[in-house]
């Protein structure tokens, strides 16, 4: 049994020091350590240990500081891991640091953590403030003065500025001012061939509005790309205020029209009722007759002479109607 235990102690020492020889270069990076050291970048194991025990990736912060002070920049580590924690890019503000550095740009690091926090890529900023960048607008529709329509297309040539990065408007600002630019100098035209003969023009003017103001960008040039013509907007504003005029006098004809076809039917309603009017004063006459007759105010002689006047009537009526149809019939004929 003491034999068994000889053997079998060893081997359990010799597990439990490999199992903290592993828990402690997985716990420690060990290798970025080295290679921190390697570089000439002093940084002690429990510094290491720390940055585990506060949830910083050390790869993180220690290759990024490798990187700066190898560039020869003045950052430490605590610089880096602040940033870290602030929920920044340590790698991009670096690489921002060196490239400002290269390009004999002062940049600190607390304005370029300031800008990365801001949201804004800040090395895409010193690159931009290094190779300016160009922005394309799209077509640009503005109306001169003789009703013409013009579209205009602009590139903008602009170069950051670092210090408005934090709190300066962006690309968006700077196409909307040069496209209320453009169509300020478009409407302002007499005519929109002097447009076309000076396209140029559209850019001095702009330019010399100072649209940058208040903006993360500096315009250094703004360049009329295309200039097409568009449609005869005057022509088209007169064909519609004309139709609207047509429309207006048609409705106001057939107002008038349907006003006199209501009168028309209220007097031929009037004629009806005449007409019932004097139907009702025929429809008298008989009693008046009888009336008279037996009252005594009318005899019987009188009474016939009144039916000969009548049929007298009659007949001359009936001779007229005969005498206007063979008229008729005669104009006919010929």
């Amino acid at each position: 049994m003491s034999q068994e235990l000889e053997v079998i102690f060893p081997i359990i020492i010799i597990g439990l020091i490999v199992i903290a020889v592993a828990i402690l270069f997985t716990f420690i990076p060990v290798m970025l350590w080295i290679s921190a050291l390697a570089a000439g970048v002093r940084v002690s194991i429990f510094t290491l240990v720390g940055m585990r025990l506060r949830r910083v990736v050390p790869s993180r912060v220690i290759n990024p500081l490798i990187k700066a002070h190898k560039a020869g920049l003045d950052v430490n580590t605590n610089q880096l891991e602040s940033h870290f924690l602030a929920g920044g890019n340590v790698d991009r503000v670096v690489n921002a640091l060196i490239a400002a550095q290269r390009a004999n740009i002062e940049l600190s690091f607390e304005r370029c953590a300031a800008i990365d926090l801001a949201g804004r890529d800040v090395l895409e900023a010193v690159q931009m403030s290094v190779n300016p960048k160009v922005i394309e607008t799209p077509f640009i529709a503005g109306i001169s003065m003789d009703g013409i329509e013009v579209k205009a297309k602009a590139r903008i040539t602009v170069r950051a500025n670092i210090d408005r990065l934090v709190g300066g408007a962006g690309e968006e600002t700077i196409i909307a001012r040069v496209g209320e630019g453009v169509v300020s100098t478009i409407g302002s035209a007499k005519a929109h061939t002097e447009v076309l003969e000076n396209p140029d023009s559209i850019s001095h003017n702009v330019l010399d509005r100072g649209l940058d103001a208040g903006t993360a960008f500096e315009i250094l040039s703004i360049d009329i790309a295309d200039v097409d013509i568009g449609k005869n907007i005057g022509a088209i504003l007169q064909t519609d205020q004309a139709e609207a005029d047509k429309n207006i006098a048609q409705a106001k004809a057939e107002e008038r029209r349907a006003m006199a076809v209501a009168q028309e039917q209220e007097m031929v309603a009037k004629v009806q009722e005449m007409r019932a009017k004097v139907v009702e004063a025929e429809a008298e006459v008989p009693q008046a007759l009888a009336e008279a007759l037996r009252s005594g105010k009318m005899g019987v002689m009188d009474y016939m002479n009144y039916k000969n006047i009548d049929a007298d009537t009659d007949m001359r009526d009936s001779i007229g109607k005969l005498t206007d149809t063979d008229n008729d019939e005669d104009d006919f004929n010929k």
